[in-house]
């Protein structure tokens, strides 16, 4: 009779069990936003690993394992990439080879109470160190990192003020580790329970000792969502449609209004015309507007997208260009070797062009705001860098029309509440299609979501605050901790590899033949 064991020993059908072990975080993510789910989520994957019968099969299990997690976070680009996602959660899923060693290494067999123990550190900095290199703009950016699907959890979101989103990775990495020891090693549970108890300290500890914003007033901020508009002209009439809707916010007494990326579809100098119509709307709401170009500009050759405002007198001069583009989405890497993505889905037909530095803009009243485009409200270090150059509010224009049917919109709007917690600056996330969002300087969800079916405008009373966040102030120390904890487990191997050379036994050979014999007649 066949057991499991027998059964993973085809290395076909154990590859298919680490992608679907690998694939299960992505329950955590929205839409589902199972967020309790991520802190089991990793356990079937780590003990397929730990199992693993060599070092090799264990680095393929951290590799299946990858490209199923890939698959199952980015499940919304296959309408744009087709079969050309595959290729690339293959690629990605490289990176958790490592990661996979690392399990088998720490966890293999019967591991002793010190390996136990320092898997809850190694492990976790391990998974981080995925998540940072990954996060290059060049290989997709930092969406789906673990540690984001605890943005509705409120000690969380203090926990991010302290270490940003890497630390609530490694807690959550952390605890998956110590759930897996506990259901698998008898002889290391201790270890495990007292970094389940070390982890809900340190979370208690952020929770009474880290500082909260200082909420010294407020703004009013209208968003403007014209929704899907298909058919011809779409530019044209999505124009009209937001100018339609941003008239209806005459007298409302707002101080802002925000419009999506790409609600506006020409280049404002070409189009004279446009730029008094919103000068126009401007003048008779009584607030600037911040608009979003998607067009080829005039002045200089390539098609940006910028975030531009504009007065009740036109062009205030205020214009910030995307500076971390969509790989695939506005631009192709490698287009001359990877041009043919372009030929099997929605791929960039033309490659955008970067901006090449962030821009805070005076909106009156006093009132400073960060412009974020699209996916760059999932890198946390430009969001940093708004709030240390003086930013009140950090507004994102995002438009995900393409993956209205998908998880996608949700997943979106959810990265704003981590940007506030680790700021302390609020947060308004304005798109075309939904879902549009606002969150507080502690990551606190303003009013109600604006969702995918909805075309309207909505205006919220956003509290600002000022202040420091420790994540601010000392940037990414989660992760250089991790660097360190890595640097001393390589260090360590490569002591212990030195000792085995040193110690094994010598090699028996025989005497050697001196001048005197001959091969054929000894003793000559």
């Amino acid at each position: 009779m066949k057991t499991f064991g027998d059964w993973l020993a085809s290395p076909w059908r154990r590859s298919l069990l680490a992608a679907l072990a690998g694939a299960l975080p992505v329950f955590a993510f929205p839409a589902p936003s199972l967020w309790w789910f991520a802190y089991v989520a990793l356990v079937p994957w780590i003990l397929l690993t730990r199992s693993a019968p060599t070092g090799r099969r264990a680095v393929y299990d951290g590799w299946f394992g990858g490209l199923g997690f890939m698959l199952a976070v980015h499940s919304w680009l296959v309408p744009s990439l087709s079969v050309f996602i595959v290729v690339i959660a293959g690629l990605l899923g490289v990176l958790w080879a490592p990661w996979g060693w690392l399990v088998r290494r720490f966890l293999g067999g019967v591991p002793s109470p010190r390996r136990g123990a320092a898997a809850l550190l190694v492990l976790p900095s391990g998974w981080l160190m995925v998540e940072l290199v990954r996060s290059w703009q060049g290989l997709g950016g930092p969406w789906g990192l673990l540690g984001s699907t605890q943005w509705q959890v409120e000690p969380a979101l203090r926990l991010a003020s302290v270490g940003g989103v890497w630390l609530l990775s490694f807690l959550v990495v952390a605890v998956n580790v110590a759930v897996a020891v506990l259901v698998s090693v008898r002889e290391v549970r201790v270890p495990a329970v007292a970094g389940l108890v070390a982890t809900a300290a340190a979370t208690s500890a952020a929770w009474v000792w880290s500082p909260r914003p200082d909420v010294d007033g407020s703004v009013r901020i209208a968003v403007v969502q014209p929704g899907v508009i298909a058919g011809d002209d779409t530019g044209v009439r999505r124009f009209d449609r937001e100018e339609q809707l941003t008239r209806q916010l005459a007298g409302r007494h707002v101080d802002l209004i925000a419009w999506g990326e790409s609600s506006v579809g020409f280049d404002l100098a070409k189009r004279p015309d446009l730029a008094r119509r919103i000068a126009a709307l401007s003048k008779e709401t009584g607030a600037d507007i911040l608009v979003n170009v998607d067009a080829e500009r005039s002045d200089k050759p390539g098609i940006y997208k910028s975030s531009i405002l504009v007065g009740p007198k036109g062009l205030t001069g205020d214009r910030y260009d995307k500076m971390r583009l969509v790989p695939f989405g506005e631009y192709i890497p490698f287009r001359s070797l990877l041009g043919w993505a372009t030929s099997v889905g929605k791929a960039a037909g033309v490659d955008r062009r970067h901006g090449t530095e962030q821009v805070v803009m005076s909106v009156g009243h006093g009132l400073r705001v960060g412009p974020l485009i699209c996916f760059e409200t999932a890198f946390p270090d430009m969001s940093r860098h708004l709030a240390q150059d003086g930013a009140d509010v950090l507004l994102a224009q995002s438009s995900t029309s393409s993956f209205q049917n998908s998880w996608a919109p949700e997943q979106h709007a959810t990265l704003a509440a981590l940007r506030a917690a680790e700021t302390g600056r609020p947060v308004v996330h304005a798109t075309l299609t939904g879902v549009s969002a606002v969150y507080g300087p502690s990551g606190e969800r303003i009013g109600s979501w604006l969702g995918t079916g909805a075309s309207t405008t909505r205006v919220y009373d956003v509290p600002l605050a000022h202040g420091i966040t420790p994540y601010v102030r000392y940037g990414d120390w989660p992760v250089q901790g991790s660097l360190l904890i890595l640097a001393l487990v390589c260090a360590g191997e490569g002591m212990r590899a030195f000792r085995l050379r040193r110690t094994a036994p010598r090699p028996l050979v025989p005497p050697a033949r001196t001048v005197h014999e001959s091969p054929a007649r000894p003793g000559r």
